[in-house]
């Protein structure tokens, strides 16, 4: 029984994991795979995000919907369950290449613009992964 229920849970919460909002039209920007040092970011068009990020021999993986922005940051996650991403220099265009810095690492958005989120590297796992 205890199982069924966990199994039960688990299937509930990857439910949820799906269930976000699409990304606002004025934050359409953020889309797509964001490359920095020991950072990968990926952002699709339905508001999910994938995220991560080596630092000091340690891992760390976020694989959620986007609940909320607030200024050029957003909050990641389910619930009450959810983990802020500090947007100190929004997207924007560097000559060729789209910049923005999240918690203090500078990100670059590979080539090919804003994916549509089959592109987004959700399907088969993102090029060049941390």
């Amino acid at each position: 029984m205890k199982l069924l229920r966990a199994a039960i849970a688990a299937f509930l919460l990857a439910l949820l994991a799906g269930c976000g909002d699409p990304l606002p039209k004025d934050k359409l920007d953020y889309a797509g795979e964001w490359h920095g040092k020991d950072m990968l970011l990926i952002i699709a068009q339905d508001g999910s995000l994938r995220y991560k990020r080596v630092k000091g021999g340690s891992s760390t993986t976020v694989s959620a919907p986007i609940q909320r922005f607030e200024g050029a940051s957003f909050w990641v996650g389910i619930g009450p369950l959810a983990t802020k991403f500090d947007v100190t220099v929004p997207p924007h265009k560097e000559g060729n290449a789209w910049r923005m810095v999240v918690d203090g690492v500078e990100l670059t958005r590979v080539a090919g613009g804003r994916p549509d989120d089959q592109q987004a590297g959700f399907q088969g796992g993102a090029r060049g992964a941390v």
